[in-house]
């Protein structure tokens, strides 16, 4: 069978269907055209007096099939929504002044100025774009008195040189240059191959002027930037280090002079130092990290230090969970973080005495199409917190918290799905081989009601499986899962051991030993929702993506009880998954602990292709065009071997889509799930 690219493929797999008559009155269910309309909550920032939240609103534009942001404010006591910053181009990373009388943003309004760093004087409503910069501005930090900005930038190189070519006549059209590298990460999924440079850090007057810049070198500054209480440094994390690409996850808090330009570092263990804040007084620096073992997963913990870098202690050491995104109370007493917790995130208060107190839960991630766990929050000074909160049955909206009293600000979506039906999401039961806990959901068809339900009516089953595989998903909404209980399916989704929000311990039993029992949990994962009663043990489906594709392409090398499977950008051989992907010194350092050298048979013995002799299951592959995370080689490489083997195969490609971005695009998300459940209709037996 031949590559095809999505369209192609739904028009082949669909090409025997009748043509149906134009629908009688509107879809009670979700559609793929559905997702054009879905609109998403993020980045809520609350502002210093807690009055006003201002938020980042993503809706999909369906003229060009991608989703555009604006900037909109929220009054916290009413209620009320205003746009703020709309119109042509995307707005976003809305930041507060400290007293609240400004916001800087990014935006991307004139398209020929490209994206650049404006201001809004909240009073009046006057705008000023402060930068006309040649490549984008991220991370934006204001100085405490309100006069400066800091950022951090992309600044170009000519790169490394061998030889010369010759001399071009004028009005020769000649080939490109050669392309000469000598980065070991050369190319990135969210940027493609790299040009030649680094991120530096800058700082602006909040009234305009000339940028100033303040690192240089052959190494990356940026990430979450912190001003010092003085307003004379900035600090950053990185790794500075000359051998940085070779250590990826070593850094250090460093600050930087404004005046003198000189940087020094404040942190000095081994591991990954970073998101600094300082405290109101200015005496305390807060940031995240861990002593870096070299096991799979780790726990980022929250740690103060004094302003010098001495004195560092762990404020979280008592919670076996990843903190991140640490911000100071007013009265410096303490700081809130997030965290995630049995695939839910939440927000805690966390005492200087090491006391955690959680503030906010049921924070959400803004992405759609699979139900990861994640959110966003803001702290206003009086403790009220702003943060992305949804639910199984709602993408995320604007929260706020305070004390116990949590509240909903927006309803983004409610006109649209007022006329809508869809899957109930259900806690599902799962004790493992060895009686772990393990958690899974299991969202049902939007006609199945448990009250009347006849015994002799039986569903599908999609066992779907997330990625990482040091992830989670969690009690949220998702696109891919409801449109697949839209067309009739039961989906059952799980936190296999390795997991994260359970603990380093649960992370870690896949330690070096990945795809592993992991395997079984998924099993009994399936079990449990066929003893529910109501799914058809003869039709049982399997997809995942990335981490989860892997163990889709490990189970059905491990397992005929699948009718058909789909693999959505996986890893088929960890030995040359390693030497390919972007983060080559990463994965071969902390998920093997050798090179594929050093020990090809215990990469091989991981490696789904070595089990591509016992499959037997109708398996369809699934790749972004421009993946660089998990490259196309590697869902190239089973393709081939499933074709050499006569198993039914098929192989799509997202045009233009990387690893993160696979269901970007609204129509390639809605055409993917289409196509996956087209490919499982085809091996599904019908009653």
């Amino acid at each position: 069978m031949p590559i095809r690219p999505l369209a192609a493929l739904l028009t082949a797999l669909l090409a025997t269907t009748a043509h149906a008559a134009p629908p009688a009155s509107p879809s009670r269910v979700l559609t793929g055209e559905d997702l054009f309309n879905l609109e998403v909550a993020a980045d809520p920032q609350i502002s210093p007096d807690g009055r006003t939240v201002v938020y980042s609103r993503r809706t999909n534009d369906i003229m060009i099939d991608r989703a555009r942001s604006s900037l909109w404010t929220i009054d916290v006591a009413s209620g009320a929504q205003t746009p703020l910053v709309a119109g042509p181009g995307s707005h976003g990373q809305a930041r507060w002044s400290p007293d609240g009388s400004k916001l800087a943003y990014i935006s991307s309004a004139d398209d020929k100025a490209g994206t650049q760093l404006y201001v809004r004087w909240m009073k009046t409503g006057a705008t000023a774009r402060l930068t006309g910069l040649p490549y984008a501005p991220h991370g934006i930090a204001w100085s405490p008195d309100g006069e400066r900005i800091a950022y951090a930038m992309f600044v170009p190189d000519e790169g490394p040189r061998l030889g010369k070519s010759p001399d071009k006549p004028e009005g020769a059209k000649w080939a490109e240059p050669l392309q000469i590298i000598d980065k070991m990460v050369y190319r990135t999924d969210d940027g493609g191959y790299e040009k030649p440079g680094h991120s530096q850090l800058f700082w602006i007057a909040a009234d305009g002027g000339a940028p100033v810049q303040l690192t240089f070198g052959a190494a990356n500054a940026g990430g979450r930037l912190a001003w010092s209480h003085d307003g004379r440094s900035v600090l950053f994390g990185a790794n500075l280090a000359a051998d940085w690409e070779r250590d990826p996850l070593n850094s250090e808090i460093h600050e930087v002079s404004i005046d003198t330009r000189q940087v020094h570092a404040l942190t000095s263990r081994k591991g990954p130092d970073t998101a600094p804040a300082v405290s109101p007084d200015g005496q305390w620096i807060a940031y995240t990290g861990f002593d870096d073992k070299l096991l799979g997963y780790q726990n980022d913990r929250l740690s103060i230090m004094k302003r010098d870098g001495s004195g560092a202690r762990v404020l979280s050491g008592s919670l076996d969970r990843s903190v991140g995104s640490p911000v100071w109370a007013a009265d410096g007493r303490a700081l809130y973080v997030g965290y995630d917790d049995h695939g839910s995130m939440r927000v805690a208060r966390v005492g200087l005495d090491g006391s955690i107190r959680t503030v906010a839960e049921g924070l959400v991630d803004g992405g759609l199409d699979r139900p990861y766990s994640g959110g966003q929050f803001s702290v206003a000074r009086d403790g009220t917190v702003a943060y992305t909160g949804g639910s199984t049955q709602r993408p995320a909206d604007v929260w706020v918290a305070r004390g116990d009293k949590p509240r909903r600000l927006t309803r983004l979506n409610e006109s649209l799905f007022a006329a809508k039906k869809l899957g109930n999401v259900e806690k599902l039961a799962v004790t493992a081989f060895d009686g772990l806990p393990i958690d899974a959901w299991l969202v049902t068809p939007p006609d199945f009601n448990p009250a009347d339900h006849d015994p002799a009516k039986k569903y599908p089953l999609i066992l779907e499986i997330h990625g990482g595989p040091f992830a989670a998903y969690g009690p949220t909404f998702s696109t891919d899962d409801q449109l697949y209980a839209a067309a009739g399916y039961a989906v059952v989704y799980v936190n296999p051991r390795g997991s994260t929000s359970y603990g380093e311990a649960f992370a870690n039993q896949i330690d070096k030993a990945y795809p592993g029992r992991d395997y079984d949990d998924l099993m009994s994962a399936v079990d449990a929702a066929i003893a529910k009663g109501f799914v058809d043990k003869d039709n049982l489906f399997v997809t995942g993506g990335s981490g989860g594709g892997v163990l889709t392409a490990w189970i059905v090398g491990k397992t005929d009880r699948f009718r058909a499977a789909v693999t959505q950008k996986p890893v088929i051989n960890w030995s040359s998954f390693v030497l390919t992907a972007d983060m080559t010194p990463f994965f071969a350092r902390y998920w093997f602990g050798k090179l594929p050298w050093e020990d090809p048979q215990g990469y091989w013995a991981r490696s789904p292709l070595s089990l591509v002799g016992n499959v037997k299951t109708p398996t369809m592959v699934v790749v972004g065009a421009e993946d660089y995370r998990t490259p196309n080689s590697e869902s190239e490489q089973y393709y081939e071997a499933l074709q050499l083997r006569g198993v039914p195969t098929m192989l799509v490609k997202v045009p233009g889509a990387n690893h993160g971005g696979l269901a970007e695009r609204p129509s390639q998300s809605a055409a993917k799930a289409s196509a996956i459940l087209a490919w499982f209709e085809r091996y599904r037996t019908k009653p």
